[in-house]
């Protein structure tokens, strides 16, 4: 697979990630653990995950699954919430303490079954505690071999820019995709100023952007999408207008509605490396599929032209989520 690389420091990489956030309290272990290998075999490099993924459960599966590519292959995890390091309860809470960072990185290691983490993320921007002061006990883990890079999640400009003057951030990882683009205003630009790769989180709008929910589309009580108000019934149906955009290019590609949400990231800036993620090979091999999409030029000026008279509707996630994303 073609492969791109992730801010100024040499970190390559997949063009396409594997996120892993999926892969908590599932009674399939093995069938994921057979999903992720499958992806390797297949060329995928970028495995992601976070300790608060479960919590634990995702680390320690993603762990055993690559521990026969571990040299081949570059892990991502993310510290930041304030998980008890004993019982793997969530406290809901944001915690960015130095003692926290180090303590949650040892645990981390241990889940994951090796000696350095490979891109070590902050979940979120911890208001209580200065960049500075993040950054300075990333910089420690990785001249003590514990790390390779640093990473941020979600994070705004001023954070940015605050963390990458004590430490180069690798990469930022937020969500980008058609239907969320609030990253071009301000935070690409800052990107490319310092080098810094971007990692899209669900880059397929949680799923909508592949054209597989609709108004009859139900979901149960632990999945996440019942209660972001994007995926309510009236913003579905107003939603729906962009899935038909992508659904008229794929056609005229021989491609999926999905291959084409994620060709354009692709398409967007070289360093952009999308961590789609599935429990489905099938879904896996759609997804690869999009790197050998070729968007020209008009294609890119159709969607674009086409996806501004779009608006959007409904919050990417419920008010009491945002809140505790700090920036």
């Amino acid at each position: 697979m073609e492969k791109r690389k992730l801010g100024n420091g040499g970190l390559e990489v997949s063009a396409l990630g594997f996120g892993c956030m999926g892969y908590g309290p599932a009674p399939d272990r093995q069938n994921l653990i057979a999903v992720i290998r499958a992806a390797v075999e297949r060329g995928v490099t970028f495995f992601d995950t976070a300790e608060v993924y479960g919590p634990f459960r995702n680390e320690e599966i993603v762990g055993e699954a690559l521990a026969p590519f571990r040299d081949s292959v570059t892990i991502a995890t993310k510290f930041g919430w304030d998980v008890d390091l004993e019982t793997g309860k969530h406290l809901g809470r944001l915690n960015s303490r130095p003692d926290h960072i180090k303590a949650a990185t040892e645990g981390m290691l241990r889940r994951l079954g090796t000696d350095r983490i490979d891109l070590l993320y902050q979940h979120r921007v911890d208001p209580d505690v200065p960049m500075e002061d993040v950054a300075g006990v990333v910089k420690e883990l990785i001249r003590q071999g514990k790390a390779k890079y640093f990473g941020m999640s979600e994070a705004g400009v001023q954070s940015i820019r605050r963390a990458h003057a004590v430490l180069p951030v690798t990469a930022l990882q937020s969500e980008y995709s058609l239907w969320t683009r609030e990253p071009e205003a301000e935070i690409l630009p800052v990107l490319e100023e310092l080098g810094i790769g971007l990692v899209p989180y669900s880059p397929l709008g949680k799923g909508f952007l592949a054209g597989k929910i609709d108004d009859t589309t139900t979901f149960d009580s632990s999945d996440l999408r019942g209660r972001i108000p994007r995926f309510e019934l009236e913003a579905r149906l107003a939603n729906q207008a962009l899935v038909d955009l992508l659904r008229i290019v794929a056609e005229r590609k021989g491609a999926t509605p999905a291959q084409i949400a994620l060709a354009w990231l692709l398409a967007q800036k070289p360093w952009i490396v999308p961590i789609p993620g599935t429990r489905r090979l099938d879904r896996l091999d759609q997804n690869l599929g999009s790197v050998s999409v070729v968007l020209t030029k008009d294609d890119l000026r159709e969607i674009e032209q086409s996806a501004s008279k779009i608006e959007v509707q409904g919050a990417r996630y419920p008010e009491a989520i945002l809140k505790l994303s700090g920036r």
